[in-house]
């Protein structure tokens, strides 16, 4: 199936490692040209080397930052310039229960996921409207849609994502813009496992045993990474070009038995 992808800009938030960097490689060979930012230098560095090295008409352009400093956003727009697709996907809220996560932990989680993707979507809006049109995809996560006690920073951040896309994307397309949500579930990335590891260690005091905890996922095992961003790369070509103001959730259904893990 022809993407018709060949020769877009696109922007990845959080691209240095999970998601984001499976991301950064799935648009390359569609051969996209890439601007990746995140924290993690050498992280990047390697994304950077590795799509080079397998895609080498594809540029790359890295833009290390840390999206949470004041006008940090600001100067990533300014520095990339215009995009035709904007993929949000940095950021982690830290699990836990109300009790766990203090008030400096939630609002750090926040202030990337959710405050990050809120900045970049009203900046690069009028970009594209002014542009004649573009594709942004928030990757959001199944959180949003069960209210877990363990997962209360989570579950609120991403619920709010979840009313935010839907409120902005409904009627974008009326500039030629989309605006899409996706929800994953598990995925098989440190993130899950880390997640699992406490999670085990909270119900049998022994971290050791995440792997029994994994082995009730659908399956018996968390998504593949290309299951994710093969569904976001096809979001965001013409392919898909009536869809948005909507989330497409894929967790191998965990969401319907309403459990995050």
């Amino acid at each position: 199936m022809d993407l018709r992808l060949d020769g877009k800009t696109v922007l990845i938030t959080g691209a240095s490692q999970g998601i984001g960097a499976g991301l950064a490689k799935a648009f390359a060979e569609e051969g996209c040209h890439l601007h990746l930012t995140a924290r993690n230098v050498d992280n990047l560095t390697a994304v950077k080397s590795e799509i080079a090295e397998r895609f080498p008409a594809v540029t790359v352009t890295l833009h290390p930052c840390d999206l949470t400093r004041p006008g940090a956003c600001e100067e990533l727009a300014e520095a990339v310039g215009d995009v035709d697709i904007l993929v949000n996907n940095a950021g982690v809220i830290p699990s836990g229960t109300l009790f766990d996560v203090d008030e400096a932990k939630w609002r750090a989680g926040w202030e990337l996921k959710v405050f990050g993707y809120i900045n970049l979507c009203r900046l690069y809006y009028p970009r594209m409207k002014a542009a004649g049109g573009g594709v942004i995809i928030n990757n959001i996560g199944n959180g949003g849609e069960i209210s877990d006690p363990r997962y209360i920073a989570g579950a609120v951040g991403n619920a709010s994502l979840m009313a935010f896309t839907r409120a902005l994307g409904g009627s974008s397309l009326d500039d030629n813009i989309r605006v899409v949500g996706v929800n994953p579930g598990p995925v098989d990335t440190d993130r899950i496992y880390n997640m699992l590891k406490k999670r085990a260690s909270d119900l049998y005091g022994d971290p050791s045993r995440y792997r029994e905890l994994a082995a009730t996922y659908p399956l018996g095992r968390a998504a593949h990474v290309h299951e994710i961003t093969d569904l976001i790369v096809f979001l965001a070509s013409f392919r898909s070009g009536y869809t948005t103001g909507t989330i497409l959730t894929v967790d191998g259904g965990i969401a319907s038995r309403r459990s995050i893990v």
